[in-house]
């Protein structure tokens, strides 16, 4: 068991022996990722801190069960993209509902309520392409979230969305391309290049 892992070990062993303080820690490391899932896959805001929150509970109350065969980071992903999917379930919003070629064309992921001369006046880059990621499918946007905000690997996203490593590859190169398309269809490429520099 190397140093980290050492580290991860006594911090639950603390949390499990009623260390609120140990907790407070553990949901400072893991904050921006419960955070980034929720955000990315939870469209009502009004919903989104009772979730984080939520998800927190719920690592609190099973984490006795976590038993070191992935990270800790994975285990806790895998309860806010659990948690998610629940809530998700609930409001009958399809969370895997793929769709096939010609099924849904890029207009209808181009959300048109601004134009793009206002979008760049508003805003960098990085929020341009926030946005544009939150009008993905939730699919997309929270594969793609893991894979570039988070740095995951294949295997740990997989296991996050209980996916195989296949799938999570195909939803990351669709979810890419989706992306450039909405960028392409709403920006010159001259444009985004003079935004980002």
């Amino acid at each position: 068991m190397d140093k980290d892992s050492k580290e991860i070990k006594r911090l639950i062993e603390s949390v499990l022996s009623g260390n609120r303080g140990a907790f407070v820690r553990l949901v400072e490391m893991h904050k921006r990722l419960v955070s980034h899932m929720v955000f990315r896959m939870i469209q009502n805001e009004a919903d989104r801190e009772d979730l984080c929150q939520e998800v927190f509970m719920r690592v609190y109350d099973n984490l006795g069960s976590f038993r070191f065969q992935s990270k800790l980071s994975t285990w806790i992903g895998s309860v806010a993209f659990n948690t998610c999917a629940n809530y998700l379930e609930k409001k009958r919003v399809p969370l895997y509902q793929d769709l096939g070629p010609g099924e849904r064309t890029i207009d209808d992921c181009v959300d048109n309520s601004l134009n793009p001369d206002e979008i760049v006046e508003r805003g960098d880059i990085s929020s341009i392409i926030r946005r544009e990621i939150d009008g993905l499918p939730i699919k997309y946007r929270t594969v793609i979230t893991l894979y570039h905000l988070e740095e995951m690997s294949y295997k740990e996203i997989g296991s996050i969305a209980n996916l195989p490593e296949g799938t999570v590859k195909s939803y990351l190169f669709r979810a890419r391309r989706l992306l450039k398309e909405k960028l392409l269809s709403k920006f010159k490429t001259e444009d985004l290049w003079e935004r980002s520099i």
